[in-house]
């Protein structure tokens, strides 16, 4: 069992951009320093739902600090970013952290985002495969030429190859860095399945509905090709909350007494690019629906869920929003029991 968390940087009411994205730093040196796999750092734009705007920027500096622990983007957005420049920061702190980087990518939303970065309705629509293509031969192979609808370009060097990991430490990944594809559709199943690359499935998910994308995958996957030891080690991800409390009515009163201020504050901030009507969920109704679904409670009872989950879907690999309480000092102490209380019941 990996354990990790899910690191959104979430301004809560009466915080600052800064107080959020302090606690996301010392969350993740606690994370290291209590034993746990990696951390998972979200990516918005002009929303205080999550205010780190470059994941790969933060991982970046999160890699600096750390030693241990893996850093991955959940996710770097790909329409509103050029995949050959996410491709070359990708390979940067692939070499540069003895590859403890993975990358994250997904479709994002219809936000305003595309309007500001240029690339549009139709990048989000349409080109998230022509993207995800152009990528995945950026970090795979040694020259690359733009070919498609929205990207055209001659034949260039890839430089720095993320083959030419030099491993200093043995634990890296010389043939590049992982990379991951958050789904939320059968089409984007298929797509990551055709590909060999593990799905990220997100934390509004329960345990049925991740079984049948792993199930989808599987199926696509095995139809495209791919060997069946692949399919079978694929290392799906499931997002999910985390929050550790002696009494299980504690933990739940933490999360709904602060998070639906800021899913409220967060979501509603959200503007789409083509004025499109959208339906926000109930914030309380929905803080209940996570504290259903995931490890809230005491550590045997977050112990169980974990492995509940595990069994039902077969993804052993989590990322846990722990700061769902929206303080600095209850987030320190949530994730140090995650690591210390719940991870040993896991093993």
């Amino acid at each position: 069992m990996r354990v990790g968390t899910f690191v959104l940087a979430a301004q809560f009411p009466g915080q600052g951009p800064g107080e959020a994205l302090h606690r996301a730093i010392r969350s993740t040196e606690v994370a290291e320093e209590s034993g746990l796999d990696s951390v998972w750092l979200a990516e918005h734009h002009f929303v205080p739902y999550g205010v780190c705007p470059s994941a790969v920027t933060l991982a970046a500096l999160l890699l600096g600090r750390t030693r241990r622990i893996r850093v991955g983007t959940a996710v770097s957005v790909l329409p509103t970013q050029h995949p050959v420049a996410l491709g070359e920061q990708a390979a940067l702190l692939h070499l540069t952290s003895d590859g403890r980087f993975t990358l994250g990518v997904g479709r994002g939303g219809p936000w305003v985002d595309l309007e500001v970065f240029g690339g549009g309705l139709e990048a989000y629509e349409k080109g998230f495969p022509e993207s995800l293509e152009l990528l995945l031969d950026w970090l795979g192979k040694p020259r690359v030429a733009g070919s498609g609808e929205r990207y055209g370009f001659r034949e260039v060097a890839v430089v720095p190859r993320t083959d030419e990991l030099l491993d200093v430490d043995g634990g890296g990944s010389p043939g590049g860095p992982e990379v991951i594809v958050a789904c939320t559709s059968p089409k984007t199943v298929r797509l990551a399945a055709e590909n060999g690359l593990p799905m990220l499935l997100g934390m509004h998910c329960g345990d049925e509905e991740k079984a049948e994308m792993v199930a989808l995958w599987r199926s696509a996957a095995l139809a495209a090709g791919r060997s069946p030891e692949s399919v079978r080690e694929a290392g799906h991800v499931s997002a999910g909350v985390a929050q550790i409390s002696d009494r299980a009515e504690d933990a739940v009163e933490t999360l709904v007494k602060a998070m639906p201020g800021w899913l409220r504050q967060g979501l509603d901030a959200h503007v789409t690019v083509d004025g499109r009507h959208r339906v926000m969920r109930d914030p309380v109704a929905y803080t209940e629906l996570l504290c259903g679904l995931h490890p809230v409670g005491p550590p045997r009872l977050a112990a169980d869920r974990l492995a509940a989950t595990a069994e039902r879907t077969g993804i052993t690999r989590f990322a846990l929003l722990v700061e769902g309480s929206g303080d600095l000092a209850a987030t320190e102490e949530n994730v140090a029991r995650l690591g210390t209380a719940v991870l040993p019941l896991l093993t």
